[in-house]
């Protein structure tokens, strides 16, 4: 019997090119300013749940994103790499939403699809840094996590357990859980595949489609791939039975309160002797200023 893996992944701005219009005035990305890209520790969580659909037999991998239209892009990169279904989850009034708000959503499609086994995820995002959307997801839906996972050490599907190892400050060590499971995946193994050229050629015009309750339903039950109707679904929050209240700026607490831009610039400059007592007078100045230490 075959395992239902559900990745979930977020198209992030690249944030290796921060120019001053990266923030807007209100505190919130300007992502215009940014190109968009898949993101990193994204990839590995798909990786994981690919590697292990390729070794248990009739699993399948599920992809869903929240994000704008926009963001169907990382849902066609994972139909490349070898995914097996895909969702774009979009609404406008997912906009603004935190990520209590965000993890709300993502369990309302994950119970959309139905059963499943292993929940993956990247660690964090590079776009807000709070690695908190995975384990309020684990906490939703009811179920145990493991964060941090750099390796599946094993996986017993007959007993349904699964141990892995995870990286903690100063080493690692190794959990083992029931499933179904949430793991949060980081960079440290499970480097992605790269796209599969036959699968681009066949899923590179697949476009989204506005949901229709029949079709998703009847796909979900088939298990059959995208290759016949090569649409993608797209989900509001009526389609995932999301409460609006729970969902966008109404669900989400955290808020913005100021930002300030920080701007280093070099004042003065000095030029040190290459002699041990300058160097010592240097480090001493920067102790006592706090610079250092």
């Amino acid at each position: 019997m075959g395992l239902n893996l559900i990745v979930l992944v977020k198209q992030v701005p690249d944030t290796q090119n921060i120019t001053g219009n990266a923030m807007k005035e209100d505190g919130t990305v300007n992502r215009s300013a940014l190109p968009a890209i898949f993101n990193p520790e994204d990839l590995h969580a798909l990786e994981a749940a690919l590697r292990i659909r390729d070794s248990v037999p009739e699993s399948k991998v599920h992809v869903l994103t929240m994000g704008p239209p926009s963001a169907v892009q990382v849902l066609k990169d994972s139909l490349y790499r070898g995914a097996d279904f895909v969702a774009l989850i979009s609404d406008r009034r997912f906009a603004a939403a935190d990520t209590l708000a965000t993890s709300y959503a993502l369990k309302c499609a994950i119970e959309k699809i139905g059963k499943y086994d292993i929940v993956f995820c990247g660690r964090q995002a590079i776009d807000g840094d709070t690695a908190q959307v995975g384990p309020q997801t684990a906490e939703k839906l009811g179920i145990d996590q493991i964060s941090c996972v750099s390796e599946i050490v094993d996986l017993d599907v007959k007993k349904r357990t699964l141990t892995a190892r995870r990286s903690i400050e100063g080493g690692f060590e190794k959990v083992r859980t029931t499933l179904p499971v949430l793991l949060t995946i980081t960079d440290e193994g499970f480097h992605p595949r790269p796209p599969s050229a036959i699968r681009m050629m066949t899923y590179k015009n697949a476009m989204t489609e506005m949901s229709n309750a029949d079709f998703d339903e009847t796909y979900l039950a088939s298990g059959s791939d995208l290759k016949a109707e090569n649409t993608i679904p797209l989900w509001d929050i009526n389609t995932i039975n999301a409460d609006p209240e729970s969902c966008g700026l109404p669900g989400s607490p955290t808020k913005v309160k100021t930002i300030q831009m920080v701007v280093l610039k070099s004042e003065d400059i000095r030029m040190i002797e290459n002699t041990e007592e300058a160097i010592g007078d240097m480090v001493h100045e920067l102790v006592a200023d706090h610079t250092l230490g």
